[in-house]
């Protein structure tokens, strides 16, 4: 049984960009990777809130 997409709060780039104190364009590679899921409405990017969360919660792994 799938959730109920009426409780589920959709971010835009700009927004989830904010959140994370990181460049829109990181948000947008960590999309294309599949690291952070999003879906696409047209040419835009919504992403899950929850989602958002739950990177935030796990941290993300450093890279170098």
């Amino acid at each position: 049984m799938s959730p109920d997409l009426s409780d589920v709060r959709f971010l835009t780039v700009a927004e989830v960009a904010d959140m994370m104190r990181v460049s829109k364009m990181t948000v947008y590679r960590m999309v294309h990777s599949g690291e952070l899921p999003a879906i696409r409405f047209g040419r835009s990017f919504r992403v899950p809130e929850s989602a958002v969360a739950a990177v935030l919660r796990i941290g993300i792994a450093d890279v170098g």
